[in-house]
């Protein structure tokens, strides 16, 4: 898979993951059903930010490392040409 095929599905992973942590919000504080179901809507809000967190937080650090990756190889060709 080519870097812009992979910075591309990080970025809709990071997406994703930032959309499901604005919904679980949402859920816990805003949604009468989900305040209505007790402790079970609880879990369900804490499983959306949860889930958010783990799509979001590593797509981020890998997606900076490519960044650094990319310019660290456009400089070395910039001195080299």
């Amino acid at each position: 898979m080519s870097d812009n095929k992979l910075l591309m599905l990080l970025k809709i992973m990071m997406f994703t993951g930032i959309s499901l942590i604005l919904l679980g919000i949402w859920c816990h504080t805003v949604s009468d059903t989900i305040a209505s179901m007790g402790v079970t809507g609880i879990v369900i809000s804490a499983c959306l930010v949860a889930v958010g967190m783990i799509l979001s937080l590593p797509t981020k650090m890998y997606i900076t490392f490519l960044l650094v990756k990319m310019e660290e190889e456009h400089r070395k060709k910039q001195e080299k040409g």
